[in-house]
């Protein structure tokens, strides 16, 4: 065990496959040639470093044509790369913040929401009694809940399927309080998106809140934005 977190922790904070893992983050697929631009590095370097990744199963490579998009694996390595982000000293992280006030306000985490709003959004959540925290680690979704959540929309018999936490905590970054992620996070992600009341910002992981958006998370979350 010591020997395989070694070499993970070794993969991981080497910095240019840091800076792809971050990259990636936002869930969606990238080129070499495009992650190699955002590296600032040769392609040559990055195809090295690519390898790596995949080879330790931290990324997944589609082909498509004559080129190759990388994703990373799953929702697990996307989790370990947002709790290592945690861990930045708050003298540096105030100094990211400030420079990224959409990022920070409302973003995306791999495949839920996260931010400020992610966090008000959970914190509403849990207040309501709709979600009820365990061991810092998951939510119980709570008998009112169900009824909640089945109201707007979310198929939570569906969810239970899934071969993931339903209702997993994620620790933000940048609030360094916890959102809901998981199965559930990513229905919560997905509705706000199709309907409208989120849109994704072009080249960003921030998400814009459009005025149906604000009208819904005003009068079904309780949140004055």
């Amino acid at each position: 065990m010591e020997i395989q977190i070694k070499k993970i922790a070794a993969l991981i904070g080497e910095p240019v496959r840091a800076l792809v893992l971050w990259t990636l983050l936002d869930k969606r697929a990238y080129t070499a040639i495009e992650l190699a631009n955002v590296a600032e590095t040769s392609p040559q370097n990055m195809s090295m470093h690519l390898a790596k990744l995949l080879e330790a199963n931290l990324l997944h490579a589609d082909k498509q044509g004559r080129h190759r998009y990388y994703r990373l694996s799953g929702p697990e390595v996307a989790f370990a790369v947002e709790a290592i982000s945690t861990l930045i000293p708050d003298n540096k992280r105030i100094s990211m913040t400030e420079h990224n006030t959409d990022i920070t306000y409302c973003r995306t985490c791999y495949d839920h929401l996260a931010g400020k709003i992610g966090v008000l959004l959970t914190e509403n959540l849990v207040n309501k009694n709709f979600l009820q925290l365990k061991d810092n680690s998951h939510y119980m979704i709570s008998p009112e809940g169900e009824i909640f959540f089945n109201s707007i929309g979310i198929d939570l018999e569906n969810l239970k399927q899934r071969k993931r936490i339903l209702a997993k905590t994620c620790l933000d970054w940048s609030e360094r309080k916890y959102h809901v992620s998981g199965a559930l996070g990513q229905a919560l992600l997905n509705k706000m998106l199709n309907e409208d009341l989120m849109r994704r910002k072009k080249n960003s992981r921030a998400v814009i809140i459009t005025h149906k958006g604000e009208k819904l998370l005003n009068d079904v979350f309780d949140l004055k934005l």
